[in-house]
């Protein structure tokens, strides 16, 4: 069973590039998106092309923003979106999805913001996610993935002394926010097949960062501990374009 997930920072102008070859070369059978920037009717619309998969979107009350879709060849037991908590269910930020064995969560965690005007409400938000998480964990294990908005360690991005403390995505709440989620039994898929490897999920548009793989690793699957001996692999698909991330993969034994 292949999962993928990709930021593609919206749909509707990723629609316009390589976006479906990629998804026909990906082939996945569960597809994650984050960041889709539109309305549940207009992300549904870019992409409709994929009819062959069950399309879910969740979107954001303000306009062109944030935003989820979830894609899936067989169709989920059940689908749910947002936490329900007030504060944080207005950006369409969260989807599950429940499987016979699984849950799967599709979530674009916040950004902390520019002048890191955010990092309390994200502070908030790590909390609030986990807690939620931690309930689900209790009927079925948990798979979840997307964007979480942070450099775990030093290794996960490029420039990490500049950025520490400074940049939003590598604050020590924000890294403190990432531990919570591992010292609570999820794994971070990449670094356990991979502990030394230096990848990266994202670039700035700016200052040719792609191209000097000046980059971030920020985009994670975690699951539940007792799914280990089902993992099988997982990737991060660097050379896929079209978006400021690249979409990153899971196979896990169906």
């Amino acid at each position: 069973m292949r999962l993928i997930s990709w930021n593609v920072n919206g749909i509707r102008a990723a629609a316009k590039k390589d976006f479906f070859d990629a998804i026909k070369t990906l082939d996945p059978d569960i597809l994650c998106l984050q960041e889709t920037k539109a309305q549940v009717a207009e992300a549904e619309e870019a992409l409709s092309p994929l009819n062959f998969y069950t399309i879910q979107c969740n979107s954001a009350d303000k306009k062109g923003y944030s935003g989820t879709a979830l894609l899936s060849k067989n169709k989920p037991m059940n689908i749910t979106e947002d936490m329900g908590i007030a504060a944080h269910d207005s950006e369409g930020r969260v989807q599950c999805a429940e499987y016979p064995s699984f849950y799967l969560v599709n979530v674009y965690v916040p950004n902390s913001g520019q002048q890191l005007d955010r990092l309390d409400y994200r502070k908030q938000w790590d909390s609030d996610f986990l807690k939620y998480l931690k309930n689900l964990e209790k009927s079925k294990p948990v798979i979840v993935c997307g964007d979480f908005n942070v450099a775990h360690r030093p290794i996960d991005l490029k420039n990490d002394k500049a950025n520490y403390d400074k940049t939003a995505g590598y604050t020590q709440i924000e890294i403190d926010g990432m531990d919570n989620f591992l010292d609570a039994g999820f794994i971070d898929t990449f670094r356990y097949f991979h502990p030394q490897e230096i990848a990266y999920t994202y670039w700035s548009y700016r200052f040719k960062a792609r191209e000097r793989n000046t980059g971030w690793r920020i985009d994670y699957f975690l699951v539940s501990k007792i799914l280990i001996e089902k993992l099988k692999s997982v990737r991060i698909y660097a050379d896929i374009l079209g978006s400021d991330h690249c979409p990153i993969g899971l196979e896990i034994e169906g």
